[in-house]
């Protein structure tokens, strides 16, 4: 897993024993864990009694990469084997990297759902329809006699269908099926390499 140097500094002094011990370890992986979970921003999440002995700005910097860390391990899916050895190469003890891993594996599907609801899906074309239709006359010209094709996409976004209607003419829907075709040998292309 590649993190940033910042983020290996921080995961370092959560490491250290002399910075983080046995009851402050498990107390700022738990909260970690439940900062990225609750659905609002809590500005007192470090101010638990464990947290009290370690240095604020240390604390600060481990909880910041620790949340890095955890998302970034979602956002790979990554298992408990690789989890334990990214921890390993940073020095954690056999006992912090089980606590970790359990509170990880605790987690992870809740993380995942959490990751999956943010941002912006493209929705899914599920069906298309069109039809061939004339425009005779329009305000300003008498007679136009254009063909033009209505298309409709049916999609589905999270769940919910919708449609997306547009207009073309035949030079515009060839070009678009042009492009489709393009996007459909890439495709093919790439699931061969």
């Amino acid at each position: 897993m590649e993190l940033s140097e910042s983020v290996q500094r921080g995961l370092q002094s959560l490491a250290d024993p002399s910075t983080f011990d046995q009851t402050s370890f498990p107390a700022l992986v738990d909260v970690s864990f439940r900062s990225l979970l609750s659905s609002h921003g809590d500005p007192g999440v470090l101010d638990q009694p464990e947290l009290k002995q370690v240095d604020q700005v240390l604390l600060k910097q481990s909880h910041t990469a620790a949340t890095t860390f955890i998302l970034e391990a979602v956002k790979q899916n990554a298992d408990k084997s690789s989890v334990s050895s990214s921890l390993e190469e940073l020095t954690f003890s056999a006992e912090r990297i089980e606590i970790f891993c359990s509170t990880y594996q605790k987690h992870k599907k809740e993380l995942q759902h959490l990751l999956a609801s943010i941002g912006r899906q493209p929705p899914q074309i599920n069906d298309v329809s069109w039809r061939l239709q004339y425009h005779m006359k329009n305000g300003q010209v008498d007679k136009v006699n254009e063909p033009f094709y209505m298309i409709s996409l049916n999609t589905e976004n999270k769940g919910t269908p919708e449609d997306i209607n547009f207009t073309c003419t035949m030079e515009q829907l060839q070009d678009l099926v042009g492009k489709l075709k393009d996007a459909a040998k890439s495709v093919e292309k790439a699931s061969q390499m």
